[in-house]
C-alpha cells in the first residue's frame, strides 16, 4: 500500500524540548523527594538515560515504584500539572525547531499528498506551546495532533503503542499507510508495537559519540533508517515508498 500519513514525535525530533523539559523533571522530582524524606537525587542527565521517552505521569509510577514511596491521586494530578506548567513556561521562553524540519514539513505540506500529524506522550497543551515556538504549527490540524496523555480514556506513553493506534484509527489509514518518526528507543518501540514503519532521527542527540551509539540503538530496536539531519527525510520516505 502507499504511504498517506507522515507520522513524527515532537520533543526532540521536531522541537528541541527535551533538554528543557527535563531539567524541570528533576527539579520538581528532587521537591517530591524531599518532601517523603527520600534522600536520591536526580539531575537531568540522569531522568533523560533512563526515561527520555516517557512522559512525567509515567516517570512518577516508575520512581514511585523504586524507591518505595507512595503519591496519591490529588497529589499526582497536582504535580502533573505544576510539571507541565512549568514546562511549557521554559518552552514558550526557549525552545526552538529542529534544524531542517521547517524546511522539510513545508515541503510536504506544500505537496499536499500526505496527512501529516503529531503523535506523542506528552500532553496537548505541551505539544501545541512546541508546535507554537517552534512555528510548526500551521503544518498540522489540530485534529491530527495525538497525545499519550490526553487523546486516549486512560492515560498511557510509549512504548505502549495506544496512542499510535488511536491515530491512524482516527486518520482512516492502516499502519502500513503510514510511516513516523522516533528519537528514543521507546517510541520506536510503540511504534513496531504498533506495526507501523519508523526511522530513526538523532539529530538532537549531543554528541558524535552519542549520535552513533543512538543511531545504533534505534536501528536494533526496529527502525528501518536513520536521520543525523532533516535534509535526508525525503529520500528516505522515497526510498521506502519504493519497496511497498
Amino acid at each position: 500500500m502507499a504511504i498517506k500519513c507522515l507520522l513524527f514525535d515532537c520533543d526532540n525530533t521536531l522541537v528541541l524540548s527535551e533538554d528543557i523539559a527535563f531539567d524541570v523533571c528533576s527539579e520538581i522530582v528532587n521537591e517530591i523527594l524531599e518532601r517523603k524524606g527520600i534522600a536520591t537525587r536526580y539531575t537531568s542527565e540522569d531522568l533523560i538515560s533512563q526515561f527520555v521517552g516517557l512522559n512525567f505521569r509515567n516517570i512518577m509510577a516508575v520512581l514511585q515504584q523504586q524507591l518505595g514511596f507512595t503519591l496519591d491521586p490529588e497529589e499526582l494530578r497536582g504535580y502533573i500539572k505544576l510539571e507541565e506548567d512549568r514546562v511549557i513556561a521554559n518552552i514558550e521562553a526557549k525552545a526552538t525547531a529542529c534544524p531542517g524540519s521547517i524546511e522539510m514539513l513545508q515541503n510536504l505540506h506544500s505537496q499536499g499528498k500526505y496527512k501529516l500529524a503529531v503523535v506523542s506522550s506528552s500532553s496537548i497543551r505541551r505539544i501545541k506551546a512546541c508546535l507554537v515556538k517552534a512555528g510548526h504549527d500551521r503544518f498540522f490540524h489540530p485534529a491530527n495532533i495525538f497525545s499519550a496523555a490526553d487523546s486516549l480514556p486512560c492515560p498511557t506513553s510509549k512504548p505502549n503503542p495506544a496512542v499510535y493506534l488511536h491515530a491512524i484509527k482516527q486518520l482512516g489509514a492502516n499502519a502500513n499507510e503510514c510511516l513516523t518518526t522516533e528519537d528514543s528507543k521507546s517510541g520506536v518501540l510503540a511504534a513496531v508495537n504498533g506495526k507501523i514503519p519508523c526511522l530513526g532521527y538523532v539529530g538532537s542527540t549531543h554528541t558524535r559519540g552519542q549520535k552513533h551509539e543512538m543511531a545504533n540503538h534505534l536501528l536494533a530496536t526496529g527502525c528501518k533508517g536513520i536521520m543525523l539531519d532533516w535534509s535526508e527525510y525525503e529520500k528516505l520516505l522515497a526510498q521506502i515508498e519504493a519497496k511497498q
